[in-house]
Order: C-alpha cells, then structure tokens, then sequence
C-alpha cells in the first residue's frame, strides 16, 4: 500500500481549519478571529507601534477580508509561483480589482496628461488654501475629495512580498493576475510600477507598499515608532462651501516631518508613501455653514516651504513663487498622513 506523502503546509492548513472550527467564537478585542489578516495586523501593530492610542481603524478598514484557512493557502500557493492558477477564485474573495474595464473613469486616470497642463484645474478647484483659512467660523469651499479609484484590499504580507514587483518583471506579474496584452490593466500595473521605480527627490525617502505591515514599517524608518494615523472621516462637505468648526494642531501646531500615503493602481491595494519635511498638520472639525452642524473631521496638511513640489500645483495656485508662501490642502479619501502621536 502506497502512502500519499503530505505537504509540508498541510498541517498548518489543517490547524487552521480546526482552529476556525474550535476556537472560531476566540477573539482579539477587535471581535476578530484570532488568525485572520485583521488580527494579525492588530497584533503586529501592537508590537510595533509604542503607544496607548486607539488601533487605526482606517488601516484596519484595508485590511485583507481572507479568511484564516483562505490566507495560509494563497500564501501557499504564491510562494510555489503557482497563483495564477486561482486567481478567479481569490480575485473577488481578497476584494481585488478583477474588472478594471468596467470601470470608466480608470482609463482616464491610467492616461493623465502631465501636470503641466492642469494649472487652471487646480486653481478652479480650490484644491489649495492658506494657512489662515483655518480658523473657527471661517467659510471656504471645499474640493472634491472623493476618491476616483476603484476599491481594493491590501493583500496579506505572506502573500504580497512573493509577487514580483517590477517592471522587469511584467511578463510574471500578467500571467498571476491574468492580463491581457494592451490591456487598461497591463497600462496601469506598468503605469505605477514606473512610478514606484523612480528615485527620490532630493532629502526624499519613498517606498510604495502592498501590505499594511510594510506601511507601518516605513512609517516607522522615518518617524519613530511613537506614531499615528490621520485621515479624513468622510466625504462631506465635498465640492461646496463648508463652515470651520474646532481646529487642534497635532504636535502642539509644530512644523514637523510627515509620511504621506497615496493609492496607487495595482490589483491588490497599494500605496505609494514618501517623507515631508516641514509640515504643519490639523485636525478640523468640519460643518454645515447654515445649520452649524458637524458633518465631517478632516485633516489638513499645510506645507510650510512648497519650492521642492510641483510648481504647477500649490505655488502656481496660491503664491508667486517658488517658497514664497505656505499651501495647505485637505487629505482626501481613502489618502492618509502618518505624524508623532500627541
């Protein structure tokens, strides 16, 4: 009689199964099962993170929905090179961009002309403001802060850092995620690994990152590990006129260094960060200027010495010239800003 020989991840995978089974009503004190993404990442922020502030509930909003049993097997399965093969199936349970054709305003982000072209759209849309707009009873228009890409989830770091991420490297990561040639898809995985390659402006640190953990440890690299999340709580108020209400400035209103994260188009969700130096950052009650009331909390980062970014954008918009003034600007949906916990 012949034995079948077992995988060296099949006891794992059986544990796991039991685990969900036997221990499925076990917690962490988020009510998540213990070995989920979402408590993995908890515990990793635990033991990273050297503070008592609540967990980032915005992170944890990004977090991979695989289940336990569904994370170790693609995991599995991603360091056997052999992923493609279930694509379909982990696509819409890992909550990944499996259509991106059907989505019309993508093909309009992929082929963004230059920046160079837009300095009348970023005037018109009020995208940047004066420092002193921040002050309770001010009334000014807000853009639209409304996210355009579509929604994904960070894929499990287990899962993440086995998938190649180059452009060298694009034939591999077509056929893992089932790309066609010429593809919106095929533009724009090549679009934002291009971007990601690029180097750093000067005193710059950038990575872009594919997991929540990796986000957190470049936070880390750069600010310490007594750090913090701040995104804006919603999309109200977007593209009208909107009432200040309380402002606190984070690190007692200090210019200071910030990491901040942008999302960048890839299947799975990933984010594009770099360091900023000499910002000031706010947290703002938003509200209705008739009624008064609260109908948002956002973040504003005021950019004390703009001659290092795009001339095209903040200093063509509010200044005169190269570092003449400060720009500041609200942090938009699904973006966010790491900064010293206070």
């Amino acid at each position: 009689m012949h034995t079948k020989k077992l995988s060296p991840m099949t006891p794992l995978l059986l544990l796991l199964f039991f685990l969900s089974l036997t221990v499925g009503s076990a917690s962490t004190s988020a009510g998540e099962n213990l070995y989920t993404p979402k408590a993995n990442l908890i515990r990793y922020w635990n033991k990273e993170v050297k503070n008592n502030h609540a967990k980032p509930t915005f992170l944890l909003s990004k977090v991979s929905p695989l289940s336990a049993v569904d994370a170790a097997r693609f995991s599995k399965l991603a360091a056997q090179n052999a992923l493609s093969s279930q694509f379909p199936a982990i696509c819409p349970t890992a909550n990944l961009l499996c259509f991106p054709d059907s989505f019309p305003t993508l093909q309009e982000l992929i082929s963004h002309p230059n920046i160079v072209n837009f300095r009348n759209i970023w005037r018109q849309q009020g995208i940047f403001f004066r420092e002193s707009m921040l002050k309770k009873g001010k009334v000014m228009p807000m853009p639209d802060i409304k996210d355009k890409i579509p929604e994904r989830s960070f894929l499990p770091r287990s899962i993440s850092s086995k998938i190649p991420f180059s452009t060298s490297k694009i034939s591999e990561i077509k056929k893992i995620f089932h790309v066609d040639d010429n593809s919106t898809m095929e533009s724009m995985i090549v679009k934002s690994l291009s971007e990601c390659e690029k180097a750093p402006s000067p005193g710059e640190t950038k990575r872009c990152v594919g997991s929540a953990e990796d986000m957190i440890d470049f936070a880390i690299s750069v600010l310490g590990r007594n750090i913090a999340v701040r995104s804006t709580e919603n999309v109200k108020g977007s593209k009208q006129n909107i009432m200040i209400g309380s402002v606190k400035g984070i690190n007692g209103g200090k210019v200071m260094q910030i990491v901040s994260c942008h999302q960048t188009l890839l299947p799975y969700l990933l984010y594009s960060c770099h360091s900023v130096p000499k910002v000031r950052v706010y947290e703002v009650d938003i509200l209705d200027p008739n009624s008064q009331a609260k109908i948002n909390h956002g973040v504003a980062s005021c950019h004390m010495h703009t001659s290092a970014s795009n001339p095209n954008q903040a200093e063509l918009t509010i200044a005169s010239g190269p570092g003449q003034i400060e720009a500041c600007h609200w942090v938009f949906e699904n973006h966010l800003i790491w900064t010293v916990a206070n």
